[in-house]
C-alpha cells in the first residue's frame, strides 16, 4: 500500500480513524465486557470501524478505495490497533484512550507516508499529491534521472524500509 505517498497517507489516516474510534468504544465498554471474550469483542469493534471506513471510502473517495483495495480490510488484523485496544484503552478512560489512539495513529501515518514518499520518488521519480498534481519531479531536477521501477513493487518496500532504518541508525 505504500507504493505512493497518497496511498500511504490515506491508509495511515484510515488506520488512525479506526484506532481512535476503537479506543473510545473499548474504553467505554471496558468494565462491561467479560475478560474471557474481550479479545473477540475488540476484534468485532475494530472490524465495525474498518467496515465504516471502507464504506465511506467507497462513497466519497472511490478511486482511492480502488487503489487501496484489500489493504483496507486488513486493518482489522493490524497488531497496532488490537494491541492498543488491549494494552491501553481497556485499562484507561476515554480522554487518555483518544490521545493514545491519535498519537499512535499519527506516528503510524507519518511512518507510512515517509515510506510511501521515498518509494514513489525512487520508483517513479515524482511525488504526486493527486491525479495530475506533482509535488516533486526528479526528471525535471536531474536531467538523466531514471526511476528504479522495482521500488514501487513489493520488494521495494523492504529495500526502502532498510534505507530508512540505515539513516535512523546513523
Amino acid at each position: 500500500v505504500t507504493n505512493s505517498a497518497i496511498n500511504a497517507l490515506a491508509m495511515g489516516l484510515a488506520t488512525t480513524f479506526v484506532l481512535v474510534c476503537a479506543n473510545i468504544l473499548v474504553s467505554v465498554l471496558r468494565k462491561v465486557v467479560p475478560a474471557k471474550v474481550r479479545i473477540a469483542c475488540f476484534i468485532i469493534i475494530i472490524a465495525t470501524f474498518v467496515t465504516l471506513v471502507e464504506l465511506l471510502m467507497q462513497a466519497f473517495a472511490y478511486p482511492l478505495f480502488l487503489q487501496l483495495g484489500i489493504f483496507i480490510p486488513l486493518i482489522v488484523v493490524n497488531c497496532i490497533v488490537l494491541g492498543r485496544a488491549e494494552a491501553f484503552a481497556s485499562k484507561n478512560g476515554i480522554v487518555r484512550s483518544i490521545a493514545d489512539g491519535a498519537g499512535i495513529g499519527v506516528g503510524f501515518t507519518l511512518s507510512l507516508a515517509a515510506l510511501g514518499a521515498l518509494r514513489e520518488i525512487l520508483g517513479a521519480g515524482t511525488i504526486t499529491l493527486w491525479e495530475g498534481i506533482e509535488l516533486v519531479n526528479l526528471t525535471n531536477i536531474f536531467a538523466g534521472f531514471q526511476p528504479f521501477q522495482f521500488m514501487v513493487q513489493a520488494p521495494g518496500a523492504f529495500i526502502c524500509l532498510g534505507i530508512m532504518l540505515c539513516f535512523m541508525n546513523m
